[in-house]
């Protein structure tokens, strides 16, 4: 094993390290692909149940249309200043489409949990704002890759 691997080992965070990273942070970029081919990176509040990563996003912006083409995603949620500080987690899979689109509140048993969730989390609220306007994307992570910096 060399050098760089040894180290990589050293600052990965565990699955109890992840899970808690993930439910205290609020904001991730969110990378998708174009039909060109061209890569899309934007920023937006998420909410961890502990096995999927949830985006409530724009039906209406790139993103959506993006994923509707090609659902391949990875998202990234990130902290620290000082390089020291530095930690991470980098999500990547397949986008699924859940709910009605845009949502309006109609009953979905899949969304009880992030909806009780996410308002808490972002808004400080007891139950999910609709505009109609969001809908939500599930990432239920095919790979996962940490850093934590704070270990070396």
């Amino acid at each position: 094993m060399d050098d760089t691997q040894r180290r990589g080992r050293r600052i990965m965070m565990t699955p109890e390290e992840v899970d808690a990273f993930l439910r205290t942070q609020r904001t991730c970029r969110v990378a998708t692909v174009s039909p060109d081919g061209r890569p899309h990176v934007g920023a937006l509040w998420f909410a961890w149940d502990g096995r999927s990563l949830w985006l409530y996003s724009i039906t209406r912006s790139r993103r959506w249309a993006d994923l509707r083409k090609d659902p391949r995603i990875s998202v990234v949620v990130d902290a620290g200043e000082s390089y020291d500080e530095l930690r991470g987690v980098e999500l990547s899979g397949t986008a699924a489409f859940v709910g009605e689109a845009p949502r309006t509140g109609e009953p979905c048993p899949e969304l009880d949990e992030v909806e009780r969730l996410f308002p808490q989390k972002n808004f400080g609220l007891p139950q999910m704002p609709h505009d109609g306007r969001h809908a939500w994307l599930r990432l239920t992570p095919e790979s996962i890759v940490t850093w934590d910096f704070r270990k070396l």
